[in-house]
């Protein structure tokens, strides 16, 4: 992994952030597929959305 998917996912967990955006970002950075419909939540989609953007000034919206 680089260095600034390491900061940011470290950032995102320290803030406490929805565990679901954290993942959706996570795949999104990755390329990874998204998930199966039946299982996508807002957090996960805009997590994804922003991790395809390379984008981590999002995620304070998804603090718990």
């Amino acid at each position: 992994m680089d260095q600034t998917y390491r900061d940011a996912v470290t950032k995102m967990e320290a803030a406490n952030v929805d565990p679901e955006y954290i993942l959706g970002w996570q795949g999104g950075y990755l390329g990874h597929p998204e998930r199966e419909e039946q299982r996508v939540t807002d957090a996960y989609t805009a997590g994804y959305e922003d991790g395809q953007e390379k984008n981590d000034s999002n995620f304070d919206n998804w603090k718990k």
